[in-house]
């Protein structure tokens, strides 16, 4: 039976809020982050450091730029898969990459195998064509070993663009990923090299089966739990974890929920805890798809802050920026810097900003210019 709802202010709120996405301290590895979160989102742009790196840099203690994918896949040569504790894949109900702890693996296995029945250029099944080269791509992977795209002696178009191209090769093996046919070894830039998942997975996750479609349906659900804390829960969610969770009303605000295994950090954050916030707090840029902000309707019902994530959105309608970086400011969000870095130059360039007059951003913009090895 699910408890009666928590009844907190929207400041003890916000606290446990920032402590349950592990932004009150530092933890001491990227694979505690994973653990605790259930994923780190994954994103290529690279306007002053990527989604990955800005979400784990808050998070990590000691953190480098590239830290997730030198976890994931080694340094430089493709890491054993004995070695490996997270892999790339995409979250079961849409296409979103992220970096997965190795227990997520049978809970993707139902929507791999969705999408080989079903059309779509992007993920869907693979076309007469594409089932032929398939084959070849395959052979070749275990008689050579990881392939990316141009590794692949074919010129052939496909009908359809794929991350800025029309190569059959690329289309298909980003279908065969897709369908969890290969794995993503390492990456050399942006270039990804894939590779068979025995040589990717340890036997013994490849060897699990897959559940029932409730199990992955609770997954999901917890999931979403784990990587945000404090969530709004759908009609169809709320009976999948109605044990597991705790509903908090804030004052005369929305109901939200987290995990009952959260609770305690509500009396820690009350009392101080462990690592209270000071008095004062220096602002901190954030991931623009960081935990805390990721839910738009939380954003603004709890922390009063409406943003959107820009970078898709035409330049002639964007309020921010193109990567506007939003800041937090011990309980409050005070605003959004818009940073560019500029690589040659090692200069950090602020595009615009709009920041609430007393918070100073110099320091959080200086220490982002150091993370990314730029002079601030």
């Amino acid at each position: 039976m699910m408890p009666a709802p928590l009844l907190v202010t929207p400041d003890l709120a916000r606290r446990f809020h920032r402590r349950a996405v592990l932004l009150d301290a530092p933890v001491a590895d990227i694979a505690t982050v994973i653990a605790h979160h259930g994923f780190v989102q994954i994103d290529p742009i690279n306007i002053c450091g990527r989604m990955h790196d800005h979400i784990l840099r808050n998070r990590v203690a000691g953190y480098r730029e590239g830290g997730l994918m030198r976890h994931l896949h080694g340094d430089g040569t493709t890491l054993p898969a004995a070695a490996r504790t997270a892999f790339e894949h995409h979250l079961p109900d849409n296409n979103v990459l992220v970096a997965f702890p190795l227990d997520a693996w049978p809970h993707l296995l139902a929507a791999m195998n969705r999408r080989t029945r079903r059309h779509g250029a992007w993920s869907g099944k693979l076309t007469a064509r594409e089932k032929v080269l398939a084959g070849r791509i395959l052979a070749e992977m275990a008689a050579r070993g990881p392939l990316a795209s141009d590794d692949i002696d074919d010129d052939r178009r496909s009908r359809q663009m794929i991350w800025g191209s029309h190569s059959l090769a690329k289309s298909t093996l980003q279908k065969l990923f897709f369908h969890g046919r290969v794995l993503i070894a390492r990456r050399e830039n942006n270039r990804r090299l894939y590779d068979l998942p025995g040589r990717i997975l340890p036997d013994a996750v490849l060897a699990g089966r897959e559940p029932a479609g409730a199990d992955t349906a609770r997954w999901i659900t917890v999931l979403k739990l784990r990587q945000r804390r404090l969530v709004t829960l759908k009609r169809t969610e709320l009976p999948l974890v109605e044990d597991l969770v705790q509903p908090v009303k804030i004052s005369d605000g929305p109901l939200l929920y987290c995990l009952q295994a959260d609770v305690p950090l509500f009396d820690q954050t009350a009392g101080g805890g462990e690592h209270p916030l000071p008095a004062t707090q220096l602002p901190r840029l954030l991931a623009p798809l960081d935990p805390l902000i990721y839910d738009r309707k939380v954003a603004q019902q709890l922390w009063d802050f409406d943003y959107t994530w820009e970078v898709y959105t035409p330049a002639h309608k964007r309020v921010r920026g193109y990567y506007a970086l939003p800041i937090l400011a011990g309980t409050e969000l005070v605003g959004h810097v818009d940073p560019k870095a500029d690589r040659v130059g090692r200069r950090l360039h602020v595009v615009s900003r709009r920041v609430r007059r007393g918070h100073k951003l110099v320091p959080a913009l200086q220490e982002l210019a150091k993370f990314l090895g730029l002079r601030s």
